[in-house]
């Protein structure tokens, strides 16, 4: 089954199958298997055309891939233009959800370990 140029796995139930989509999560998912009528569990080789048309037409109208990411990207930069604290904060590449600097950013940062002991090898025995 291939839904706007991505294929959806056929070994795998239909809800989990279409997470494979960038901006559809497991929630979205089943929301859109119950808006169109298709048991969670099927598989996709299992569906009629007729189901397949109903999950083509649920999908085509959201914004998910390509127009998911531009979105979020163009949101990214209008903070950036305007210079409010979120947009600097994405700019340093910190986290811009008021988390904590001091420790657990390590995500954000790109796992940088500036301690003394963290990046010392150990000694080989002799």
């Amino acid at each position: 089954m291939r839904i706007l140029g991505i294929t959806v796995p056929e070994n795998k139930q239909l809800w989990v199958g279409l997470t494979v989509f960038y901006g559809i999560g497991f929630m979205t998912a089943k929301k859109i298997l119950k808006e169109a009528g298709v048991p969670e569990t099927k598989k996709p080789a299992d569906i009629s055309t007729e189901e397949e048309a109903k999950i083509r037409k649920q999908i085509e109208g959201m914004t998910i891939e390509g127009d998911l990411k531009r979105e979020k990207a163009a949101n990214i930069k209008r903070l950036k233009d305007i210079k409010s604290y979120r947009g600097s904060r994405h700019t340093r590449g910190l986290p811009s959800r008021g988390q904590r600097t001091k420790t657990n950013s390590r995500t954000v940062r790109g796992n940088v370990r500036k301690t003394m002991g963290s990046g010392r090898r150990k000694l080989e025995k002799k």
